[in-house]
């Protein structure tokens, strides 16, 4: 999707030019008025359509390959896209916990619009509300199925294919990163749930704990059945695998106290990519430490602590495991657009 700033009216001077020599009486200032709000609507609506005409996004349905149910996708072709003009990245953008592919991210889509990507919505199953959501085996294949439904149809640069989400989508990330590295050049996991079983000890009596047991059969302890469902659907279970990915996992400092998702679901995954890897874990003490309010570590080590221009934020605690990074930063339950394609840019697979 284009930026805004691709059509800049001035219509306070386009107004003037057209209307400002009409006499100033009771009755032609009240047409004047009139006209010059019926002009301010037109370059208004003719603004929206111009800036959105690269977000056009089209509406396909993919077959499951493991049950042939349907499910609907939406892409997004950047502006002057053809084929003739040979492979372009493909990044997948997952929904969060509650939505559905009817959801949309537009800074992200704008991200990707300007490195002319090409930008692929999922819905593997919708919202976590039902057992064929939530990170199932069914799920996991609608995404591989709509990747390999675009690489059919799109000349992509199977080097550069990417994944991200934010909150649920981050879960999504995670887990299909941990799942089938092979597939991505890089994915960045935004404030995601790594752990369902700790998720659910703590929403466990409100919604998202009700989602959690409809997702996987019950409450945890209720039957090894269902505890195998939320270990098998958390990230942390399959995290391991992903050692050689550039996987990016960012949380606000304040999640999990002003929004839904504490920061040491990030920190654990990490954690898992770690050891992996043989790289120094954040210890126990440092994710007590940086999981208070407004918390920060008591002795940052260096690097940790930086204004990130990119992200636009401070950062209060960044290390890396091999190709991977966390970073705990100044916000909340969010993303920042712009930050997580541009670590997506920096990776390709070698050819």
């Amino acid at each position: 999707m284009g930026t805004s700033h691709r059509c800049l009216i001035p219509l306070g001077s386009i107004c003037s030019m057209l209307y400002g020599h009409i006499p100033h009486d009771r009755y032609t200032g009240i047409w004047r008025q009139f006209a010059m709000l019926a002009t301010f609507t037109v370059f208004t609506f003719v603004w929206i359509a111009v800036s959105l005409r690269a977000g056009e996004r089209k509406k396909v349905l993919v077959k499951s390959t493991l049950d042939g149910v349907p499910q609907t996708c939406y892409i997004i072709e950047p502006e002057g896209f053809a084929p003739s003009n040979g492979p372009v990245p493909l990044v997948v953008a997952l929904h969060s916990w509650s939505a559905d592919v009817e959801q949309r991210n537009v800074e992200r889509e704008a991200a990707a619009e300007r490195r002319g990507w090409l930008y692929l919505s999922p819905d593997f199953r919708g919202a976590n509300v039902r057992p064929e959501a939530c990170g199932s085996l069914k799920a996991q294949q609608d995404i591989l199925d709509a990747v390999t439904w675009t690489l059919e149809r799109y000349p992509v640069d199977r080097r550069r294919i990417y994944l991200t989400g934010v909150s649920g989508g981050g879960h999504m990330t995670m887990l299909m990163a941990g799942r089938h590295p092979e597939l991505w050049a890089a994915a960045s996991a935004w404030v995601g749930i790594s752990d369902l079983a700790t998720w659910h000890q703590l929403h466990v009596d409100d919604n998202y704990g009700a989602m959690l047991r409809a997702c996987c059969g019950g409450s945890l302890g209720e039957r090894a059945a269902v505890d195998e469902e939320y270990r098998q659907r958390s990230p942390l279970t399959h995290l391991h695998r992903a050692a050689g990915l550039p996987l990016d996992l960012a949380a606000g400092v304040h999640d999990g106290h002003q929004g839904s998702v504490p920061v040491k679901h990030s920190l654990d995954a990490f954690n898992v990519v770690a050891g992996a890897v043989g790289a120094p874990l954040v210890t126990a003490a440092e994710i007590v430490q940086i999981s208070r309010p407004n918390g920060r570590l008591e002795h940052p080590k260096d690097g940790d602590e930086l204004y990130d221009p990119v992200f636009g934020r401070r950062i209060y605690l960044r290390r890396m495991a091999g190709p991977c990074r966390i970073s705990i930063f100044e916000g909340g339950h969010e993303c920042v657009a712009e930050a997580a394609i541009e670590w997506l840019a920096r990776h390709a697979k070698p050819e």
